[in-house]
């Protein structure tokens, strides 16, 4: 009988921006951001099987995705192609991320697919190498190879590690889906923040609190608030617990509420509740380094 083929799973964490703000637009047409990336424990899981035909293969169907635009497919594809590697895999994800929310789930699972496939087929990119090849599939992929609480800039891709606060968290999941270009593409999106520093918020025992970092507010929240009224109503059901933002261009909104406080959803409110815990370093790091 044949030895099983190498098997991997890699978890997949979602993200959360504490804030983000648009400090202007490049010649290229891509807006200047500055955000701080934090992972929470709301995670895929994205399974990885060795194959010794070269082909990538995607096993489980997922919907209303072909496997060409599959962002895990399409990681493995160019990770075998800038390594030259002669094997292939099978790739595959359980899903618990929901899609189009602003919580990075497609990018997480690209990121851990050349994290995974790095160790599996045995090639020793570096992370820079391997965040590098991540930023041909998306801006915040490299967030997620990197595996760090991050401030970022540019277009996502000029990367400073953070330390910052734990804090339990409401994330607030309302029942719409936001289109990222909707909202870069919207006019009345502010693009001339201030830009600011990572030293120009406090901290406490060498650790930025989140709740400071939350204060510089998301730009985005005023152009989706003017457009979908189940995020609206969402964010300002939330701010009655505490500080409230929505991540990225949304749909996901989140709120700092201790573990202590009980929070429900209204009855036919327009979006679920998760209690998730802010993570400084992406699981996906362990799961690599126990391999």
């Amino acid at each position: 009988m044949a030895a099983p083929s190498p098997h991997l799973t890699v978890p997949a964490p979602a993200k959360i921006n504490l804030f983000l703000r648009i400090t202007g637009r490049r010649p290229d047409g891509y807006h200047a951001l500055q955000t701080v990336f934090q992972f929470i424990d709301l995670m895929d899981d994205v399974h990885l099987r060795v194959r010794e035909d070269g082909r990538i293969a995607r096993p489980v169907e997922v919907p209303n995705v072909l496997e060409d635009d599959d962002l895990c497919v399409r990681a493995a594809r160019l990770l075998q192609q800038a390594s030259g590697a002669t094997r292939g895999a099978d790739v595959w994800v359980d899903k618990r991320i929901p899609m189009g929310g602003g919580l990075g789930g497609g990018s997480s699972n690209a990121a851990s697919v050349l994290l995974g496939l790095n160790r599996l087929w045995g090639l020793g990119f570096s992370t820079a190498e391997l965040a590098a090849m991540g930023l041909k599939l998306g801006a915040d992929v490299p967030v997620f190879v990197a595996g760090q609480a991050t401030w970022a800039e540019g277009v996502g891709e000029i990367l400073t590690p953070v330390e910052l606060q734990s804090a339990d968290m409401v994330l607030a999941l309302p029942q719409v889906h936001v289109a990222t270009a909707e909202v870069f593409g919207a006019e009345d999106l502010t693009r001339d923040s201030i830009p600011l520093t990572i030293n120009s918020f406090p901290r406490a025992a060498s650790r930025h609190l989140v709740q400071h970092l939350m204060v510089a507010g998301n730009v985005c929240e005023s152009v989706v608030r003017a457009r979908h009224a189940p995020v609206r109503e969402c964010l300002d059901w939330l701010n009655g617990f505490g500080i409230t933002r929505m991540t990225g261009t949304g749909a996901a909104c989140f709120a700092v509420v201790p573990s202590t406080t009980p929070v429900v959803a209204p009855a036919g409110a327009p979006w679920r509740c998760e209690r998730v815990t802010g993570l400084n370093r992406s699981p996906a790091l362990a799961a690599i380094e126990r391999a």
